[in-house]
């Protein structure tokens, strides 16, 4: 699985990077985190705005934190 956070830098991405960063070490995930932070390339996602949380390519969540429970939800629903 591959996880990607769409955004330059902000502090709102930072603390979704954290946020999942915190998900997969405590669930003992075994996943690849990517920082996107090329404008162009969050653009080709389909995003309008930061941050964006996506999944094997998939955006999930576009222009909002994830909470550590939002992100675990989300997963669950990947994996199925």
């Amino acid at each position: 699985m591959k996880i990607q956070i769409l955004g330059v830098g902000c502090p709102k991405c930072k603390t979704l990077l954290a946020n999942v960063e915190a998900v997969v070490q405590e669930l003992g995930l075994k996943v690849e985190i990517e920082k996107v932070t090329e404008i162009q390339e969050i653009v080709s996602f389909g995003i309008m705005s930061t941050p964006g949380f996506a999944v094997n390519g998939k955006v999930l969540s576009a222009g909002k934190v994830l909470t550590t429970q939002q992100i675990k939800d989300l997963l669950s629903k990947v994996e199925e």
